[in-house]
């Protein structure tokens, strides 16, 4: 019998790339009879390691420019046939975005989870992008608030993302999101 065929999914449920990707594993995994395996990671960390990040100064190219960014992902969620919008402020805590991913991760379920947090992000009203969302988006998917919440705040949540993007970077990431299949790398 042959193997079922492993996909990574290095993501972060704050990209607008991320939550485009994610609507589409249901139907790759349908597809083509592959797993895929959702590894949360934070974007800047990986920007970190390269040593270079075109989202701080200017634009290094239109791609990076906000309204471009926003016109695109409109265009493609209304493809894929899924809701989006643009959060209502650019100040969203990315870092804790990554940090609930990788406590669901832990917790056994983030894929469910990933999914969930990163449609709150661009595919509904959500506002505040808080803690207590996070903590909503894990009840809703059965996860018990009282073993999540810490895990937040646990610096091995860190640890974790940290070693997750280190990984990615050397196996040739540059940002998310990122899939593998075997020793292949697609952006």
């Amino acid at each position: 019998m042959k193997e079922q065929p492993v996909v990574e999914f290095f993501f972060s449920p704050g990209s607008r790339y991320s939550y485009l990707a994610a609507s589409q594993i249901p139907r790759l995994q349908s597809d083509t009879r592959c797993r895929v395996r959702w590894r949360p990671v934070r974007g800047t960390d990986i920007r970190a390691f390269r040593g270079q990040d075109p989202f701080v100064g200017a634009p290094v190219s239109g791609q990076y420019e906000w309204a471009y960014r926003r016109h695109d992902a409109e265009t493609w969620a209304r493809y894929y046939g899924i809701p989006f919008r643009e959060p209502p402020s650019r100040d969203l805590d990315f870092q804790l975005l990554a940090r609930a991913a990788e406590s669901a991760n832990r917790m056994g379920a983030v894929a469910a989870y990933g999914w969930r947090l990163a449609c709150a992000v661009y595919g509904s009203d959500a506002w505040p992008l808080d803690l207590s969302l996070c903590v909503r988006v894990a009840r809703e998917v059965g996860l018990a608030a009282s073993g999540f919440a810490p895990l937040i705040a646990d610096p091995e949540t860190d640890r974790r993302l940290k070693a997750t993007a280190k990984e990615a970077y050397e196996r040739g990431a540059f940002g998310v999101p990122t899939f593998f299949l075997g020793g292949k790398m697609f952006w």
